[in-house]
């Protein structure tokens, strides 16, 4: 028992610390100070609002409440003004692209409208139509109905007789099958070439009537009241009550409405008292009428007026204490937090973030320079295996190249010295040497374009040996290419294809040349040949490494632009154009360099 109360008792006092410091921190919590804060500030807020409301409108209620629901109103003009006029900017860029398109079947006018259809959700349909209500063309996809009455429609006659762009009234799209939706038309006639032929048409861009129905459904005027639409006939457009005005059971007295595009009035023609906005859209014609109730506008003062008798006084000095106090204590920790973090993200990753303040804050500046340490660790070690993988890489492609030079380099030799030619041989091997000391270039992987050209000259002495009579070939360069660097041996295996795959089987004599220029802060390599060219699956094949010839040179190919694409980027490259039976042309593609010996300094190369 003795033992039990000697290890019970003193834990008490580290329970007693402990849970002391669990209630420290809950106070000291962001949530707990933002919550105070945010109420205390919140509630600041609403008496000066209400007390500036009841001093500065109390006399003037109705005329306030009048003001409040123009200004409402004259917003949701301001907002369907805006969306009809978006709707007239694709109607204006539909009819530019299709009045200046040289055939009104072209297939890139019939992109450009389905590229327009996806620019906007609210898009149903397009087309054009003859004056007779011929359909001509529209968004792919879609197709006419039959028995549609396109001529007796409202958007299609009016398009023939109004001189501008015509909006209909909203109406269930019928044309096209597998559409029918609620939709406002807007047309008007336009001309457009056929094969050549100047025609005139309507054209018609069909735009879902749900975004007016959700801008209109968003005015609140009190607990009541609300906002209608009408056309210039008097036609309801939009109506939070529709369905009760056609069964008859509302009225909306829409007579003085329609006299006048801009006034506010009061109606009691329904029974109650209603203050009645009215706003026209210009290019529309149509009437935003605005409706609120009397009645709620006298209860609302008569409210205001008991609540501020007894909640004034007494909360406005504790609210604007308190809301002092804790601005200041959250946003001091905050603020320092904020300009330490900047500097971090402005790319200053040894920052380090010492932050006091609420609990959160100073555990937040911990976490952080914790991962801005892993951050840097990651980098690290990012940078160090990227830049061993690389070095891995190009020098695992250039390993594979040089067995497949030295391969059909010997076999042509052998062959020469079993024929007895000892001169030839000599010639040969004195180009192979010659060929060799380019080709090991001191274990660099950088050469200049001159040594790159001079390699495969000496290259192309040797195949001339064994091609005997059968080609000759031509390098050219400008002068301002040849100090510039490259990597090694991305000639050779290109040349090697043109040999065995263009100009062996030919009857003829070929040709090989080769040009090396500098154009827009590039170095173009061409090799070009006469040869028996090769299909477009067979290009492909090469870069993609599915070709495989006896000569491996689909192998070479491929390695080169590999080897390319890691060095300089992916945008660089091997570039392929070929013709059967007239030849091919393999463009090689780097950025240019000035080229610098890394022992001395100083530029180097062969002559050619």
């Amino acid at each position: 028992m003795r033992k039990e109360k000697s290890s019970f008792f003193p834990l008490r006092p580290q329970r007693r610390l402990a849970g002391k410091q669990r209630i420290i921190s809950r106070l000291r919590s962001i949530q707990m100070i933002i919550t105070l804060t945010f109420t205390t500030v919140t509630v600041l807020v609403a008496v000066i609002v209400s007390l500036m409301l009841y001093n500065k409108f109390a006399a003037t209620a109705e005329e306030n409440a009048n003001l409040n629901m123009q200004q409402i109103i004259e917003q949701v003009n301001y907002n369907l003004e805006l969306y009809v006029k978006g709707m007239q900017r694709i109607f204006e860029t539909a009819e530019e692209q299709i009045t200046g398109s040289p055939s009104i079947l072209s297939p890139l006018l019939s992109e450009r409208m389905e590229m327009l259809m996806g620019s906007r959700e609210d898009l149903v349909s397009m087309a054009v139509f003859t004056p007779e209500g011929d359909y001509v063309v529209g968004t792919p996809g879609q197709e006419l109905r039959r028995n549609t009455q396109l001529e007796s429609q409202s958007w299609f006659t009016s398009a023939q007789t109004a001189e501008e762009i015509s909006f209909s009234a909203p109406h269930i799209q019928n044309l096209f099958k597998g559409h029918y939706t609620w939709v406002v038309s807007v047309s008007q006639t336009i001309h457009y070439l056929d094969n050549g032929t100047l025609r005139s048409g309507v054209l018609l861009i069909d735009f879902n009537f749900r975004t007016i129905d959700e801008l209109s459904k968003q005015v609140k005027l009190g607990k009541r009241g609300y906002a209608y639409i009408l056309d210039p006939q008097g036609n309801i457009v939009y109506h939070p009550q529709q369905q009760l005005i056609y069964a008859g059971l509302k009225y909306e007295n829409v007579e003085p409405v329609l006299e006048y595009a801009y006034r506010s009035y009061l109606d009691d023609s329904t029974g109650e008292q209603r203050f009645i906005t009215v706003r026209t859209l210009e290019r529309t014609g149509w009437k935003i009428v605005g409706v609120a109730y009397y009645d709620e506008i006298v209860t609302t003062k008569r409210d205001l007026n008991q609540f501020l008798a007894w909640f004034l006084g007494a909360v406005i000095l504790c609210v604007i204490v308190v809301s002092v106090l804790m601005s200041a204590r959250i946003a001091s920790p905050i603020r320092k937090l904020e300009r330490t973090v900047k500097l971090v993200g402005e790319g200053d990753l040894n920052t380090p973030i010492n932050v006091s303040g609420a609990y959160e804050v100073e555990q937040l500046s911990k976490r952080f320079n914790l991962m801005l340490q892993r951050i840097r660790q990651l980098m690290d070690q990012i940078i160090y295996e990227q830049e061993g993988k690389r070095k891995g890489e190009l020098e695992v492609l250039q390993s594979q190249i040089n067995p497949h030079f030295l391969y059909n380099t010997l076999n042509s030799v052998i062959r020469l010295a079993e024929r007895g030619k000892t001169e030839e041989v000599v010639t040969m091997i004195t180009s192979l040497s010659r060929f060799f000391r380019i080709s090991l270039s001191k274990g660099s992987h950088i050469i200049t374009v001159r040594e790159e050209l001079d390699h495969i000259r000496h290259y192309l002495v040797i195949q001339s040996f064994r091609f005997r009579n059968k080609f000759r070939y031509e390098i050219t360069a400008q002068p301002e290419v040849l100090d510039c660097r490259t990597i090694k041996l991305i000639l050779q295996p290109i040349v090697e294809n043109a040999l065995y795959h263009g100009i062996e089987m030919m009857p003829d004599e070929g040709l090989i040349a080769i040009t090396a220029v500098l154009r827009e802060g590039n170095i173009i390599l061409q090799v070009s040949d006469n040869g028996l060219g090769m299909s477009r699956e067979t290009m492909n094949k090469l870069l993609s490494g599915v070709s495989r010839s006896e000569h491996g040179s689909g192998v070479g190919v491929r390695n080169v632009n590999e080897r390319i694409g890691l060095y300089y980027g992916r945008e660089y490259g091997l570039g392929f154009e070929s013709e059967l039976e007239e030849g091919t042309v393999v463009t090689i593609t780097f950025p240019a360099g000035e080229y610098e010996s890394p022992g001395n300094g100083h530029k180097e190369g062969a002559e050619l």
